[in-house]
C-alpha cells in the first residue's frame, strides 16, 4: 500500500522516560507503516535541555510558530528530588510546557476521551467538558518571600514614564510569607481570543469563570477583557452559530459544571485550569484518556498528552518488566497533529488517517481489550482482556491495518 504523503513537516518534540518509549512505539507501529512522515525533530529530554542551556526548548517552540503544527512527548520538569536523581543538571530547569506556552502565547484546551466502558463519576455528564487553561502568569510566574521577623511588605510599580505607585501589601507582627504575581493584558486578550475562536471552531458554548468579587482589579481585568472581545469581535458570530458565551464566578461555575450534561468549553485562569482539568479528567476517567492541545491566537497548534512521563512504569520497564502504561493520550496527540496538518495543508487523506487512528484505538477498547487502568475503571462485563502497553499498541496496529486494506 502506498504511504500517505505529507507537504509540510510536523514539529516533533521528543521527551522523557516511559512516554519516550511509548513515543517510539507509536511512531514505529502506528504511523510510519502508513504515512511518509515528515518531521522537524527536537529532543526535549531533560539531559539534552541541560546540555543546550534549555535553548532546544525555545527553538522547538519557535519552530511550532513557524510550521504551525507540533506534537510533543511528555517531559520532566526537575524538582529537588530530580536534581538528586540527575546530578549532571546545572540548574533546576523550568517547565518546557510553560516555556513553549509563553513563546507561542497559547491557551491549553484539554478534553476527555469518552468510551462506553467507563462511566463519568458525575452521573449527569453525557458529553465531554473541555477545560481551556490560560497558559501565562499568575502563580506560575510569581515571586515568593519568607521572613523571619515582622514588618511591612509593599508593592511598588515604577512606570516607564517615571510615575511610581506604592501599595501596602500587609504589616505583620511576626514571621510571614508573601507572594506577588502578575499577568499581561496582551496575554489575557490572546487567551480570550483563542477561547472564542476555539468555541466557534468546535461549535460549543464558552463559559469563563474567575473571582472578581475578591480580586476586584486582577480578576476584574480578565472579566472585562473577555467581555470587550466578545462584544466587539465575536457576538455576531456566536449568535449566528447558535452558541453562547457567559461569565460567572468560579464557585458558581463549579456548581453549574457538576449539574450540567457537559458539551461546552470552560475557560479558566492558569492555576484554576491546572486544577480543574485534573478534576474533570479524573471524573471522566483518567489523564491517560484526555487530549491536550495548545492553541495560539493566530492559529498555531501543539498537541501533547495531558499526563506526565510515568516514572514508576519507566523504572520497571528498565528492569525488563512488561508495563501496562495507557498509551491513548500519546496516540491521540499524534492523531490530532496529523489531522490538523492535513486540514491546514488540504490533505484529506492525512486527516482521514488521523481519524482512522483514533477510531481504531477506541474500537480496540470498546471490543473489551484494555490496559490495566481502564480495566479497573470499566463497568462490569466490559473488559474481556487486560493487556500491557505494547500489546495494546499492537492491537491498535492490527485494527488500523484492517481499515487501511
Amino acid at each position: 500500500m502506498a504511504k500517505i504523503q505529507m507537504k509540510t513537516p510536523l514539529v516533533e518534540m521528543d521527551g522523557d522516560e516511559m512516554t519516550r518509549v511509548i513515543w517510539s512505539m507509536v511512531k514505529e507501529k502506528l504511523i510510519l507503516p502508513f504515512v511518509d512522515l515528515k518531521t522537524e525533530y527536537y529532543d526535549l529530554a531533560l539531559l539534552n535541555r541541560n546540555a543546550t542551556g534549555d535553548r532546544i526548548t525555545v527553538d522547538a517552540a519557535e519552530a511550532a510558530k513557524r510550521l504551525g503544527v507540533a506534537v510533543k512527548c511528555a517531559t520532566i520538569t526537575p524538582n529537588k528530588k530530580r536534581m538528586e536523581e540527575y546530578p549532571q543538571l546545572t540548574q533546576m530547569w523550568k517547565s518546557p510546557n510553560a516555556t513553549i506556552r509563553s513563546v507561542m502565547d497559547g491557551t491549553v484546551f484539554r478534553t476527555p476521551i469518552l468510551i462506553e466502558a467507563v462511566k463519568p463519576a458525575v452521573r449527569s455528564w453525557k458529553m465531554p467538558i473541555t477545560v481551556a487553561r490560560h497558559a501565562y502568569g499568575d502563580v506560575y510566574k510569581a515571586v515568593d518571600l519568607s521572613t523571619d521577623e515582622g514588618g511591612e511588605c509593599t508593592l511598588i510599580f515604577r512606570g516607564d514614564s517615571g510615575k511610581e505607585t506604592t501599595l501596602c501589601v500587609q504589616k505583620t507582627e511576626g514571621p510571614a510569607v508573601f507572594q506577588a504575581q502578575h499577568n499581561k493584558k496582551s496575554s489575557i486578550r490572546s487567551f480570550a481570543r483563542s477561547c472564542f475562536e476555539y468555541a466557534l471552531n468546535t461549535h460549543q458554548d464558552l463559559w469563563f469563570s474567575a473571582k472578581d468579587t475578591i480580586a476586584k482589579v486582577y480578576d476584574g481585568e480578565f472579566r472585562d477583557i473577555f467581555e470587550e472581545e466578545y462584544q466587539n469581535s465575536y457576538r455576531e458570530s456566536f449568535e449566528a452559530a447558535g452558541i453562547k458565551y457567559f461569565y460567572t464566578l468560579i464557585d458558581d461555575a463549579i456548581a453549574r459544571v457538576i449539574r450540567s450534561e457537559g458539551g461546552f468549553i470552560w475557560a479558566c485562569k492558569n492555576y484554576d485550569g491546572d486544577v480543574m482539568s485534573d478534576m474533570v479528567s479524573t471524573a471522566f476517567g483518567s489523564l491517560a484518556m484526555m487530549t491536550s492541545v495548545l492553541v495560539s491566537p493566530d492559529g498555531k497548534y501543539e498537541f501533547e498528552a495531558a499526563h506526565g512521563t510515568v516514572t514508576r512504569h519507566y523504572y520497571r520497564y528498565l528492569k525488563g518488566e512488561a508495563v501496562g502504561t495507557n498509551p491513548v493520550a500519546t496516540i491521540f496527540a499524534w492523531s490530532g497533529a496529523l489531522k490538523k496538518r492535513g486540514e491546514l495543508d488540504g490533505l484529506s487523506g492525512l486527516t482521514a488517517f488521523g481519524k482512522a487512528l483514533e477510531d481504531s484505538c477506541l474500537s480496540v477498547i470498546n471490543s473489551g481489550v484494555m490496559t490495566p487502568d481502564l480495566a479497573g475503571l470499566s463497568e462490569p462485563g466490559f473488559c474481556r482482556e487486560t493487556v500491557m502497553c505494547e500489546e495494546f499498541i499492537d492491537a491498535v496496529a492490527a485494527e488500523l491495518s484492517s481499515r487501511n486494506n
